[in-house]
């Protein structure tokens, strides 16, 4: 197989799991405010879709820095060690969306490179300063946005507790604008993974002899990422925005607003954190922060489940893959 068309493919599976990260995430991103009824689905989804293309161009390439070359060892991206990683992540997004179940993109690479750099060249391959890195911001990101989500709720509650019921016509006014900075940060954090695994792609076939991330690349995953967005998954919104609780304007407000911050801090420090996550732990705490009881901890623990079994899964699927593929290439 020619190495133009070894770069097409990854060039391919890398814009397929960069456009499944914004169909899987953007059920989350706008859940909140359909469910409050702030926006129309459809606009909900366009405004989204507008701030996703823009985001990439924005705030730098730090996580795709973090993707790319900080967490498998240069020796180490083969061919079929990307395609089998990335393969796997699209695959684990797809399921899970047929299950309804809000799913990590993030989780799902990162399990995907552990399992394929492992079966295809051994653990040595695996940077450990790179993967404790990674996985310190997947683990603090969601514990951040739910502490987030329940100051701003408290907050919020305490400055409106003497106003009239006039005051959620304010609160989803300003839901427009926090889903703008929510989809501005998860487009500048979650289109750099596709950008990392597509960079990682051109070295594994020699077109980059180091990391670095051409423009065309960019323009490439925030058309993926946007395109992703704009079809939407309505499963998921199914789910996050209406099966913990039901999410009033202040809700979402607070929740979109915690989300945003913790997501777009982790981009600019390079951490590749799971959105779906983030904004789910952030409703939680919104609505922990009015009452306890209010959430439905049992969805919540399912949720949570699909979350801890991603990375070994998708690492298990990788590894196999892997053999395959070093049987083909």
């Amino acid at each position: 197989m020619s190495m133009l068309i070894q770069a097409g493919l990854l060039t391919g599976i890398g814009l397929a799991f960069t456009f499944m990260n914004g169909f899987n995430d953007s059920g989350s991103i706008v859940a909140a405010a359909i469910s409050s009824r702030a926006l129309p689905l459809r606009y909900a989804l366009l405004l989204s879709a507008v701030a996703h293309l823009a985001a990439p161009f924005l705030f730098g390439i730090a996580v795709a820095d973090t993707i790319g070359h900080q967490v498998v060892a240069r020796e180490a991206v083969t061919v079929p060690v990307v395609l089998a990683a990335a393969s796997a992540a699209v695959s684990w997004c797809l399921i899970t969306y047929r299950l309804g179940v809000p799913s990590s993109s993030s989780h799902a690479l990162i399990g995907g490179l552990i399992g394929a750099t492992a079966a295809g060249q051994g653990w040595r391959a695996i940077l450990p300063s790179g993967l404790e890195k990674v996985f310190l911001a997947l683990v603090l990101s969601p514990v951040l946005g739910m502490i987030g989500g329940y100051l701003l709720m408290w907050t919020a509650m305490y400055l409106a507790q003497r106003t009239t019921p006039k005051v959620n016509i304010f609160f989803n006014r300003a839901q427009i604008s926090a889903l703008l900075a929510l989809a501005l940060s998860h487009g500048t954090n979650d289109a750099q993974k596709g950008m990392g695994l597509i960079v990682m792609g051109l070295m594994a076939v020699g077109s980059l002899p180091e990391f670095s991330v051409p423009g065309w690349v960019v323009l490439a995953c925030a058309f993926g990422i946007s395109l992703g967005t704009a079809f939407g998954a309505r499963r998921i919104i199914r789910t996050v925005g209406g099966r913990y609780y039901r999410v009033r304007p202040v809700h979402g407000f607070t929740a979109q607003c915690s989300s945003a911050i913790v997501i777009l801090s982790a981009a600019l420090l390079g951490g590749p954190v799971s959105s779906t996550e983030v904004i789910s732990a952030s409703i939680m705490g919104a609505g922990a922060a009015e009452r306890i009881s209010k959430v439905r901890w049992g969805v919540v623990r399912e949720v949570v489940a699909a979350w801890v079994f991603t990375v070994p899964v998708t690492a298990l699927a990788a590894a196999l893959a892997c053999r395959l593929f070093l049987l083909v290439f």
